[in-house]
């Protein structure tokens, strides 16, 4: 899979296509050189939702009530794994 093909795709598209690898690999009915071109395709998608992910975390605004009842709101912090 290319990296342009990748930008075409939805994250749950990206999700759906990753699961659907998973599972062929772990059915085990599958050849090595398969296996080897789909755990790469897998991890490039694996990548892909993974920075999708990251950049809908950053997206996200915080919402707290203050101590005089009104709402504000701050950037969402991404704690640091």
């Amino acid at each position: 899979m290319e990296n342009n093909e990748l930008q075409n795709l939805s994250f749950e598209d990206a999700l759906a296509k990753l699961e659907s690898i998973v599972q062929e690999l772990e059915s085990g009915k599958i050849k090595l050189d398969d296996a080897v071109s789909a755990y790469e395709q897998a991890t490039k998608l694996k990548h892909f939702c993974e920075e999708r992910l990251n950049s809908a975390r950053l997206k996200i605004e915080k919402l707290e009530i203050t101590p005089d009842d009104k709402v504000s709101s701050s950037e969402f912090e991404v704690p640091e794994a």
